[in-house]
């Protein structure tokens, strides 16, 4: 798999503070960007697959998970 470049315009405080979480990981911020990126990718992925999962063996949600009126 190839790279491409993704190109981001910021404010000032949003950058200090990726530098900061960084930093606290010894990491680059491009690093940090991209490894959080991947991290949210696969947590999106997970969760479409538990809840194609539980639609497939008919699971229902706990009760304490259902929306309140």
């Amino acid at each position: 798999m190839g790279s491409t470049v993704l190109s981001l315009r910021i404010d000032g405080e949003l950058l200090d503070r990726l530098k900061g979480h960084a930093a606290k990981r010894g990491m680059s911020v491009q690093d940090y960007v991209v490894r959080t990126l991947i991290r949210d990718d696969f947590d999106e992925r997970f969760k479409s697959a538990v809840d194609e999962t539980e639609k497939f063996y008919g699971l229902e949600k706990p009760a304490d998970t259902a929306p309140t009126t």
